[in-house]
């Protein structure tokens, strides 16, 4: 690689002083970030093979282009390992699509983070968490190139929070909010795979969204039983306004359960569909509607998204405890927002 790096340079006296100065510039989330020096941008370059004036992404609505430079910086920000960095930018790809539509989600006052789902043999072999604990704290891969993808969000695009960051209350993801399939156990097609890519493949999808919602059932012995008490929740959760897509998480003992009873995700994906619908009369009755009940409300049915296929159904999380979630997506509606797949590429020659 012989294309000199562009970014400016700081002489600074110390790795603290190099922390803190980082804190001053606002190139922060909050928590320290490692001080990027340009042996560690060129170690993530060099693993991406990306030159540095390679432009990753264009993001249309704020006219930024990304180059592979600053998803490297930001990536050796977040603390990642230069192996990390072919998902980090896959994600910045993604996020550039179309389809994911940046503003919208990126700005809004509903306060939306970005979902990572990492699939194919490079979740295993990185050690992405798709087990116990798994959206919470332990696991670097998880950890580091969520928080890469926020770093450039903010550092690059200028997703600052109360600026083009508007987010009310905003949660926890947006620091990082990454998992991985549990591809191993499951006993359905992997997520990747129904959207087109090869098994072998791995691939990131990325979706704006709201925090996991956690559901228990420890009763039931069926499929039909654990699902209905996850409708119930979905179907009444306080978001119900528009989501173009949900994620249902479902962990291990759930995922035992309805396997045993020989269910598929598309039978899932049905289940839940044709039972988290509601009808005008109780939308408009909590509020949620404007305009007075009419005696047609009471049979009309809205359903929480546009077709089963909205329903993304993920198996990951522990092994034991009778509980699972769903995630529902920045409820922007479907022309606004969807979630988008991207294959990780190794480019290097």
């Amino acid at each position: 690689m012989t294309t000199q790096l562009a970014s400016k340079r700081y002489a600074v006296e110390d790795l603290n002083h190099a922390i803190e100065f980082c804190y001053q510039q606002g190139w922060t989330d909050g928590l320290p970030v490692v001080p990027p020096t340009e042996r560690a941008v060129r170690a993530m370059l060099d693993a991406a093979g990306l030159e540095p004036d390679k432009q990753v992404a264009f993001i249309t609505n704020r006219q930024v282009a990304v180059s592979a430079e600053k998803v490297a910086v930001n990536a050796v920000m977040a603390g990642c390992l230069p192996e990390y960095m072919p998902i980090v930018v896959a994600a910045v790809e993604a996020l550039a699509e179309p389809k994911w539509g940046y503003h919208g989600p990126a700005t809004s006052t509903g306060g939306a983070a970005v979902l990572m789902i990492v699939n194919g043999p490079i979740a295993a072999r990185l050690g992405f968490n798709s087990g116990d604990n798994l959206f919470g704290p332990g696991w670097r891969a998880n950890a580091t190139t969520g928080r890469a993808v926020r770093l450039v969000m903010r550092n690059v695009i200028g997703t600052l929070p109360g600026a083009l960051d508007r987010g009310t209350v905003g949660h926890p993801g947006k620091y990082s909010y990454v998992i991985a399939e549990n591809e191993a156990d499951s006993p359905w097609t992997p997520f990747h795979v129904e959207r087109g890519f090869k098994a072998e493949q791995s691939v990131v999808t990325v979706m704006a969204a709201e925090g996991p919602h956690q559901f228990y059932n420890q009763l039931s012995s069926t499929a039909k039983g654990v699902l209905t008490s996850l409708c119930d929740d979905m179907k009444h959760h306080g978001s119900t306004n528009g989501q173009p897509q949900y994620v249902v998480v479902l962990a291990g003992e759930h995922m035992r359960t309805i396997a045993r009873d020989g269910w598929s995700k598309a039978d899932i994906q049905k289940f839940v569909f044709e039972n988290t619908q509601n009808s005008l009369a109780h939308i408009k009755r909590v509020e949620r509607l404007a305009g007075a009940v009419t005696p047609e409300d009471e049979t009309t049915m809205r359903p929480l998204v546009p077709s089963p296929e909205d329903v993304h159904v993920i198996a990951a999380g522990g092994r034991a405890g009778a509980f699972s979630c769903y995630i529902p997506a920045w409820a922007g509606g479907k022309k606004s927002s969807q979630s988008v797949s991207k294959l990780i590429q190794d480019r290097r020659a």
